[in-house]
């Protein structure tokens, strides 16, 4: 039997050859740099469960946002560690607390049109440590709702350009849209974590943001991940109260959705590949199981090929050496 006319493997010959009819490519302007910001600390702390990564006293996010910003990477997003917390969360809206204070640190160390993207939740700054206001151990929505607004409007004034509400919180696109606007910052993005899932591959970030439920757990507003045609619906209503852009969280479970929701709604979709993610393939790559480069740029491809146009991870600033090496 002869040979097809056609055969697939000639455009795999040379890596020259697979490198120009390569379909999906990672570039750093994909990516988004997480950085965790703690108002009491004087050094740099390691987090345990994430290997490379570390909490940052506000003077330091400013030197750590300038390399970000020399390796081509256009974005940071801001999680913040407060020094006081209460059962409202309400040093997330101080003026003077520490995501605010991270903002001014960094634009002045970084390029005018460096973008800064802040998380807008309050389990960080809950004593209870769930993301809102809860009352009898149920979190109570509308009332979260009006604190989220000062969030958003306090991170704007501080000079943010983008703010990302992410408590899964039914209302809060619209309700921070309205208070943005009736503030004078109409011009702020709002990229909105939309389909946010009940996961547990958030292990390693709450260690690192002191964000851990101090009972229960979070799968009353966090989605069930068997659900892919209720996180469109999601989406669908974080769309038409004036979403800017949309999050899927986490990814690599939930590529199907990335794909789904890409393929539905006409607006950017970033994807977030969580702390889990990181510290599973650092993990692996430790115990010699697999090469770390080569998973990354896998995994990252992957996201992208999915549909994201975005990928907020915390291998972002090793991405510019491993693609060197391609």
């Amino acid at each position: 039997m002869s040979f097809p006319h056609l055969r697939m493997r000639r455009l795999r010959r040379t890596p020259k050859l697979r490198e120009m009819v390569r379909e999906v490519r990672i570039d750093v302007n994909d990516l988004i740099y997480p950085l965790f910001v703690e108002e009491t600390a004087h050094h740099r702390v390691p987090v345990g469960a994430m290997p490379g990564i570390f909490r940052l006293p506000i003077e330091g996010v400013k030197e750590e946002a300038k390399s970000i910003a020399a390796l081509g990477i256009p974005a940071v997003i801001l999680f913040g560690i407060p020094a006081r917390k209460d059962e409202f969360g309400s040093s997330a809206y101080d003026d003077n607390g520490v995501v605010q204070g991270a903002i001014g640190a960094i634009r002045e160390s970084t390029p005018e049109d460096f973008v800064i993207i802040t998380d807008v939740c309050l389990c960080e700054y809950t004593s209870h440590g769930h993301c809102g206001v809860v009352k009898n151990g149920k979190l109570l929505n509308d009332p979260t709702l009006e604190i989220l607004e000062k969030v958003a409007v306090s991170h704007a004034r501080a000079g943010a350009d983008v703010v990302a509400p992410s408590g899964m919180i039914d209302g809060q696109v619209g309700a921070i849209r309205k208070a943005l606007d009736g503030a004078g910052f109409e011009d702020i993005v709002i990229m909105s974590y939309s389909a946010k899932h009940a996961s547990c591959m958030y292990g390693p970030f709450r260690e690192a943001a002191g964000a851990t439920p101090q009972f229960g757990d979070r799968k009353s507003y966090q989605m069930d991940y068997s659900n892919p045609n209720e996180a469109l619906r999601e989406v669908s209503l974080d769309v038409q109260e004036g979403a800017d852009m949309v999050i899927v969280k986490p990814a690599l479970a939930y590529l199907d959705v990335i794909f789904r929701v890409k393929s539905k709604f006409d607006l950017p979709v970033g994807a977030f590949n969580v702390s889990g993610e990181y510290s599973m393939v650092k993990a692996a790559a430790e115990k010699g199981w697999i090469d770390e480069d080569r998973a990354v740029l896998e995994i990252l491809t992957g996201i992208k090929r999915a549909g994201a146009d975005m990928i907020i991870t915390y291998f972002a600033k090793d991405v510019p050496t491993i693609l060197k090496k391609q």
